[in-house]
């Protein structure tokens, strides 16, 4: 499909105008929102998310203004795709019943008034805030991330209101019906890859600070060490061989399991990717680059994997590492080593956006299989 540029999404959100944002590039398998920048909001907006984008709407916020607003998750310790909903809001003066457009519009000016207090808010209520991660589409591809931060490139504050798109059928709207949804309403369309591509220009959430070669159990490998920006946190990149951006490259993008990769659990009938799997796996290829993720294991992922090795947890439904914050920073030091085409070690899922990063996944690997 024919996306606008960047900047052509970004003249428009500053006219108060609203835009199509997809989730990547490609013409399948692809959502949509519509947004508008938050403190743009009107009542008309609000309409038409109701009526032509169909989609819950929402409140796009960025954690500083979620602990402005004192607004705490909707869900304690939630992870995965959806876990970045506060508490549901409304304005705490000058609305009638919260549901009305005009009411929920509202609601918006108070959550994102220069000098907003909790106090100006009540819960629960008819508008649904999500918080958005510090880096913004550089951490995590997502849609709130992606309206936060176009509200921000505009000159605006951080913020946005935005509403899935659907079909008339009720179904999430992707492809050609996307493009044809905003052909139709006169809107601009974007990609939350070219956003990131944009960014990449001039931004980094990483920066390297230590690299060097060490000795493993598996041999020598380069060890590269980053420091995220946006969190305090160091990350490790260990990789071997001639890494160029045209060539196949082995690649683990790794948050650390106390049961996997320190007691050496398994569990029947699912991929081992441990840390030390992993690492033989580059070092019997050649080359390849495993990124190890400082990320603590909270008390509920801990406990999941021990009910799975002990034969008592459902293994289909086990919480696993939050790739939805993980993709970002990943993506951001395998762009750094100069990685392109990636062989992953890793659950086949899709990873949005990550042609933003210039990477392209050719395949899934079992790090157990001989290639």
């Amino acid at each position: 499909m024919e996306l606008n540029r960047v900047d052509e999404l970004i003249s428009d959100i500053r006219q108060r105008r609203m835009v199509v944002l997809l989730d990547d590039d490609t013409d399948s398998n692809n959502a949509g929102v519509v947004l508008v920048a938050a403190e743009c909001c009107e009542a008309g907006h609000v309409t038409f998310m109701a009526r032509q984008a169909r989609g819950l709407i929402c409140l796009a916020l960025t954690e500083e203004r979620c602990r402005q607003l004192d607004l705490p998750p909707m869900v304690d310790g939630a992870r995965g795709e959806k876990s970045n909903f506060t508490l549901s809001i409304e304005a705490a003066t000058g609305i009638e019943t919260g549901i009305s457009a005009a009411d929920r519009a509202r609601t918006v000016q108070a959550a994102v008034a220069h000098h907003a207090t909790p106090a100006d808010i009540v819960q629960p209520g008819h508008i649904f805030p999500l918080t958005a991660l510090p880096g913004g589409v550089l951490v995590r591809a997502g849609h709130t991330e992606a309206s936060c931060d176009y509200a921000r490139l505009a000159g605006l504050l951080p913020a946005a209101v935005i509403a899935d798109i659907l079909n008339p059928d009720g179904t999430v709207a992707d492809g050609a019906a996307l493009a044809d949804f905003a052909r139709q309403h006169e809107l601009k369309i974007g990609s939350i890859a070219d956003l990131i591509h944009f960014r990449m220009v001039n931004e980094r959430t990483i920066r390297r600070i230590r690299e060097g070669m060490i000795d493993t159990e598996y041999g020598r490998f380069r060890l590269t060490v980053y420091r995220d920006q946006t969190g305090a946190g160091i990350h490790l990149a260990l990789s071997r061989g001639d890494i160029q951006a045209e060539q196949p490259t082995l690649v683990r993008v790794h948050v650390q399991s106390v049961m996997r990769d320190l007691v050496t659990s398994k569990v029947s009938d699912r991929p081992a990717w441990s840390f030390g799997n992993c690492l033989k796996a580059v070092a019997e290829r050649g080359k390849g680059v495993i990124v190890l993720l400082s990320k603590p294991e909270h008390a509920g992922r801990l406990l999941a994997s021990v009910d799975m090795a002990l034969g008592a947890g459902d293994a289909s439904a086990a919480p696993s590492p939050d790739i939805y914050t993980s993709v970002g920073l990943g993506s951001q030091i395998l762009k750094d080593l100069g990685v392109g085409k990636i062989q992953l070690m890793g659950a086949p899922i899709k990873y949005n956006a990550i042609s933003g990063f210039d990477l392209e996944v050719l395949e899934f690997v079992d790090p157990g299989v001989e290639r």
